[in-house]
């Protein structure tokens, strides 16, 4: 596996934890650069991300009751609002968990509500890939 691809997956991971980062920038640099081919780079910035999601349903399963504490990544308001939206629109709403702002606390919030892991799964790397499947065609200018 080239640099290119382990650091796009690392960038991929970290921005779909409750850490800041850009994934998109980062695959749209190596799709111009073209150090790869454009399905491995979707693959790992779609695998890093996923997994990294999986962290915050992770947290959300293990770490509910700290969600009040200084240190807990996502602010109080922030999570009831996600939480809020999961109530109204069940396992669906894990579709817009490629958004931004609300995306991460969704995620975070199917854990906290005990969503499966293997829809979360699903649901959630369906939304990642197709967020990425996007960015390539914007950057290769397909459309």
């Amino acid at each position: 596996m080239s640099a290119s691809l382990l650091g796009l997956f690392g960038i991929s991971f970290l921005a779909a934890t409750l850490l800041p980062a850009q994934s998109e920038l980062g695959l749209s640099g190596l799709i111009a650069a073209g150090t790869d081919p454009v399905v491995l780079l979707i693959a790992a910035a779609s695998l890093g991300n996923t997994l990294g999601s999986m962290v915050n349903w992770g947290l959300g399963r293990g770490a509910a009751s700290f969600s009040g504490a200084s240190w807990f990544p996502v602010k109080p308001e922030k999570l009831d609002r996600a939480t809020r939206w999961y109530h109204r629109y069940g396992r669906w709403s894990l579709l817009m968990s490629w958004a931004p702002i609300v995306g991460d606390p969704l995620t975070l919030a199917a854990g906290v509500l005990k969503e499966p892991l293997w829809s979360f799964t699903l649901l959630v790397a369906l939304a990642k890939t197709a967020r990425y499947v996007v960015v390539a065609l914007v950057t290769l200018q397909v459309v």
